[in-house]
């Protein structure tokens, strides 16, 4: 077993526990299925959790700027960003982000590898997978592993409502 399936989720998420985080994340739509990220961290016996590819914003760049980098570097594909769609809180015991996402284009003859967090070392990555899911598909998975701006979309169509959405 290597060190890095042996890792702590406290361990893995240090950089980001107690802190305040503002993220970007782009929906990209393909034959009826989104393109998301799987990371490693956030739930228990190291199920992965879903989510639209997207990361920090760092100072001194752009929303879109962020956001063209963060999914070239966890799927390697360049991204032009259309309209922005959803606000939201994002809160746990140790993580606190108010996340924002936009719609995302890309060629359609480009396909998405399995990229890296580049703030962390190859033996402790979040980003585990990389992959196309329907909303048929993502209803079906526990909720607690799809990101909740896509828990209980029931058609594509539904993703691209813009919605704002705080922790009560």
């Amino acid at each position: 077993m290597s060190d890095a399936t042996i890792l702590s989720p406290d361990a893995l998420l240090a950089a980001y526990s107690g802190k305040v985080r503002v993220r970007v994340g782009g929906l990209l739509l393909r034959a009826g299925a989104l393109l998301l990220a799987g990371h490693r961290g956030l739930l228990p016996q190291g199920a992965p959790f879903w989510s639209p590819p997207g990361g920090g914003w760092q100072f001194g760049e752009s929303l879109k700027a962020a956001l063209v980098r963060e999914f070239r570097e966890e799927t390697g594909l360049t991204v032009q960003v259309g309209r922005f769609l959803h606000l939201h809180e994002f809160s746990t015991d140790k993580l606190q982000a108010l996340e924002l996402f936009f719609e995302v284009l890309a060629d359609d003859d480009a396909q998405p590898q399995l990229g890296h967090d580049p703030e962390h070392a190859p033996d402790k990555q979040l980003l585990v997978d990389v992959a196309w899911h329907t909303p048929r598909q993502l209803l079906h998975l526990p909720p607690a592993q799809v990101h909740p701006v896509l828990q209980h979309v029931l058609s594509t169509d539904d993703v691209f409502v813009p919605q704002v959405r705080f922790v009560e």
